[in-house]
């Protein structure tokens, strides 16, 4: 017969093997369940100014979740941050293409935040409403003259309305997601990249909540 003393304590290693397994498995269900939440998901990517953005993607019939993925891309949600280039806010906006803006809604009759007399100054646009209100009605318009090519017109953001023009007219570029490695501007094409990718992203983390869903498909 073996050692009393032998098989206990090989009882007892037996036992610590199988609580590891145990605990190891909850440990992967728990790492598995998590990853595949859409709450772990949402702490990963969050959304910053939510209604601001809802609002205003809204009065411009965008989906918020473009608009949200405009301002990931250009402030990570920093609403102070400046550019090297002079661009301003949430969305970036220079101060040339702001108060363009900001006519052109007047004009309409849209109420702007912060608006004297139909002016808007740099301090106003680093408010995050004002900011938003302004790059959503942009991006509105941008898809409008690029007759609904929603990446041409995030092209345009980045690289200016003329020139994203004549890549489309002279057939530099089709206009399509697919193909934006023609895009001759290297900053531009990571810009349109990037934001479908995020796009993409928050439409599969987001989408199915209905505070998000655009205002044609509420």
């Amino acid at each position: 017969m073996g050692d009393p003393a032998e098989q206990g304590g090989g009882t007892v290693r037996f036992v610590k093997i199988k609580k590891r397994i145990i605990v190891s498995f909850v440990l992967l269900v728990v790492v598995i369940l998590l990853i595949t939440s859409n709450t772990f998901w949402r702490w990963m990517y969050p959304i910053g100014y939510q209604p601001l953005i809802q609002q205003s993607a809204r009065a411009n019939e965008l989906d918020p979740l473009l608009v949200a993925s405009v301002i990931r891309v250009e402030s990570q949600f920093h609403q102070k941050d400046v550019s090297h280039a002079g661009a301003i806010g949430l969305m970036q906006l220079m101060p040339d293409t702001a108060q363009w803006v900001a006519q052109q809604m007047s004009q309409q009759g849209i109420r702007l935040t912060g608006e004297q007399n139909g002016q808007t100054n740099t301090q106003d646009l680093a408010s995050p409403q004002l900011n938003i209100q302004l790059g959503s009605w942009y991006i509105h318009y941008l898809i409008q003259q690029f007759n609904g090519n929603e990446v041409a017109a995030i092209a345009a953001y980045n690289g200016g309305p003329k020139r994203v023009g004549q890549w489309l007219s002279n057939g530099t570029w089709n206009g399509k997601l697919q193909d934006i490695t023609d895009i001759p501007v290297g900053e531009t094409r990571h810009f349109v990249d990037r934001v479908f990718y995020n796009y993409d992203l928050y439409q599969r983390i987001y989408g199915k909540a209905p505070e998000w869903k655009k205002a044609a498909d509420s």
